[in-house]
């Protein structure tokens, strides 16, 4: 294994498991790629450099059958996953309760109950479907009704709704896409995340996201497997002797490190995957709890700032071409209020991102604190110290995060299933000993370790079938 992120140790987990010898190779000092808790800003306050709330990690078909909890794993929830501040009345909460959710819709109460009731029984079945690549569902009738909805525009299906709030709701879920809302698919990533809403409440993890990692890792440990970190790959001869080599990383690096092992058509079309936006992202360290005007928005452990629909449409779209809003999206998460381990005691953390170019020099900190300040006037005056983290940051410490794309590439319709490119096995590469198992192969972003569980499953058919090491 070659990358110690989450799909790298789900993957040599899966490995470990079926009784191969696994190693373990990481350029840093330390595994977890995104999967990372540091004192960014002041002692005794715990902030996530990456991946901070586990919408899927908890509902993950592979992690969660795994006993990470024997190895110190715990989830701590908050009272409602998401809050989505308006101008105008109550803030609207992505609550556990379909009802509870629904009640606060108003005109719009029947609507979301119509759409996503039908979804609730099946649930749990219905993402392990959508957790994979393409091939045939073990619930196909559940994965046709959600792609009826799903594969359309989030600004087609934003049009079951008639009031501002249910609008909002919506499209501060459809934005995880990180895509204009005109776009085909867009849909399907709003219907997740009020599914998953309905599902558990978003949990992180206490103590940091870091703990997860070192969770899997000790769990891998105990199957056998063994770890390098520091150890940097550049090429395939500087890897020991092995009958199967599995990539937790982008696949332009994958392209430079394989070189001439793989074909030049194949590394062509690798260097020719799109990433996507990136994001600019803060860290505080707050004196006390934000004061929402709505009280009501400290029970969701993330918090979707952007007002309208149609501001949050609009900015996302200037994004795609290159510009900056003056209003951005932001995504907020306050662990903190519902995990005691992460701030001194009284105080506060606070972690929040927009969405930006590749690759953008500008610093947007002011535009982001206008927006958690329009919701929760005297935000600023709670401030002990800020961390900024920008696209380029975010590449310099993971050469995964292409142009700040924390993501691993565009979701885009195009690409979700054919990622890294179009192949019937998209793990696997010309070369029958390489596989590529990061983010950027289906289903993509997010710390659920599927990607890496199916890569790990690609090359287990292939030892299976006896193959020989790998000749660099």
């Amino acid at each position: 294994m070659v990358g110690a992120g989450p799909n790298g140790l789900a993957a040599a987990i899966r490995l470990a498991r079926a009784g191969h010898s696994t190693l373990l190779v990481e350029a840093r000092d330390r595994v977890g790629g995104g999967l990372r808790t540091d004192a960014m800003t002041l002692p005794g306050f715990k902030h996530d450099w990456c991946a901070a709330i586990h919408t899927m990690g908890v509902l993950s078909p592979y992690l969660s059958q795994l006993p990470l909890a024997d190895y110190g794993l715990k989830w701590a929830h908050p009272d409602a996953s998401a809050a989505h501040p308006m101008d105008d009345g109550p803030t609207m909460m992505l609550e556990k309760s379909l009802d509870d959710t629904a009640r606060q819709l108003g005109a719009d109460a029947r609507s979301y109950t119509r759409l996503l009731q039908p979804f609730l029984p099946g649930a749990t079945g219905l993402i392990g479907d959508l957790m994979g690549p393409l091939g045939i569902p073990a619930h196909p009738f559940a994965l046709a009704r959600f792609g009826f909805y799903g594969l359309r525009p989030a600004s087609w299906l934003a049009r079951r709704f008639d009031t501002p709030g249910a609008r909002a709701l919506f499209a501060g879920c459809a934005a995880h896409s990180i895509l204009p809302f005109n776009y085909w698919g867009t849909g399907a990533f709003g219907l997740v995340f009020l599914l998953t809403g309905h599902l558990t409440n978003w949990p992180a993890v206490v103590g940091g996201s870091e703990r997860l990692a070192e969770a899997l890792l000790a769990y891998f440990r105990s199957l056998g497997g063994a770890t390098q970190v520091a150890r940097p790959i550049r090429s395939l001869k500087e890897l020991p002797p092995a009958r199967v080599v599995l990539f937790d990383l982008s696949p332009r690096a994958l392209a430079g490190i394989a070189g001439e092992s793989l074909p030049l058509g194949y590394r062509k079309r690798l260097l020719k995957y799109e990433y996507g936006p990136g994001v600019f992202k803060l860290d505080y360290a707050l004196s006390g709890k934000i004061p929402w005007k709505d009280p009501n928005t400290a029970r969701a452990g993330t918090v979707h700032l952007g007002g309208t629909f149609e501001e949050i449409a609009a900015g996302e779209a200037q994004i795609w071409r290159g510009e900056l809003p003056e209003k951005p999206y932001v995504l907020l998460c306050q662990q903190s209020h519902f995990d005691d381990t992460r701030a001194p005691k009284g105080q506060h953390t606070l972690y929040a991102y927009s969405h930006v170019p590749p690759g953008c020099t500008v610093d947007i900190s002011a535009r982001i604190e206008a927006q958690i300040e329009r919701f929760a006037p005297g935000f600023r005056d709670t401030i002990l110290a800020r961390r900024i983290t920008t696209p380029r940051d975010f590449e310099s410490e993971n050469a995964s995060y292409v142009g700040g794309a924390i993501t691993g590439g565009a979701a885009t319709l195009a690409q979700l299933f054919t990622r890294p490119v179009a192949r019937l096995d998209p793990y696997s590469t010309p070369n029958p000993h390489l596989f590529l198992c990061s983010h950027s192969t289906p289903p993509g972003g997010g710390i659920h370790g599927m990607c890496g569980f199916h890569a790990a499953g690609s090359a287990l058919k292939r030892l299976q079938r006896g193959i020989g090491q790998l000749a660099p």
